[in-house]
């Protein structure tokens, strides 16, 4: 089995208005991955933000949820050209769980259970932007597409909505994840096609 799946690839369809540039709309919902798919059981899986000084905020599974889920309606797009519209997900925000968190650092490094890593703006997962997602569609987020648990944050490409979250990591200066380290760019506007670097 090659590292890379085969929902790396697909075909162009005409562009439909309203959709961010070179991409196309899919009903699927392709399963990219970089490497295989872990199996996290909610009662060993945990989150931890740890800030720039090495303070740790975590939450189980329960505690989370406990925090409260919103419901939550938007597109999302891919690097590699699909778009999916009008998903619906449910997730505690991020907001909730930045709530009691104290920083002054403007960068994060989220990871995954596996490895896998992406940074992100903090302004960019706060002011209603982003979300823990347990739930797509009305079921528990299925494994290929992250769960128990994947960051979504629908505004940028979406590698930048890490599957299988585990935490975030708040930086003073930003640093490149995983596709990052790659080539991909280091922000991901879809709007503005920041693809690579």
């Amino acid at each position: 089995m090659g590292f890379f799946n085969s929902g790396f690839s697909g075909r162009r369809r005409p562009d439909t208005p309203g959709l961010p540039p070179g991409q196309y709309v899919t009903e699927s919902f392709p399963v990219l991955s970089a490497g295989p798919t872990p199996r996290i059981d909610t009662d060993q899986w945990q989150f931890t933000i740890t800030t720039e000084s090495g303070e740790r905020h975590r939450w189980s599974w329960d505690e989370m949820l406990a925090l409260g889920v919103e419901d939550v309606a938007t597109d999302i797009h891919c690097v590699t050209s699909w778009s999916k519209l009008g998903t619906t997900w449910r997730g505690v925000p991020l907001d909730t769980l930045f709530a009691d968190v104290d920083t002054s650092a403007e960068f994060t490094m989220a990871s995954s259970y596996g490895g896998y890593t992406t940074n992100l703006p903090l302004a960019d997962l706060l002011d209603g932007k982003a979300w823990i997602a347990t739930e797509f569609e009305g079921e528990p987020l299925e494994p290929e597409h992250g769960g128990p648990a994947r960051l979504l944050v629908p505004h940028l490409y979406f590698w930048k909505s890490a599957k299988w979250v585990a935490g975030i990591r708040l930086m003073e200066n930003d640093e490149p994840g995983f596709w990052e380290q790659n080539g991909y760019h280091m922000y991901g506007d879809p709007f503005l096609e920041q693809r690579y670097w």
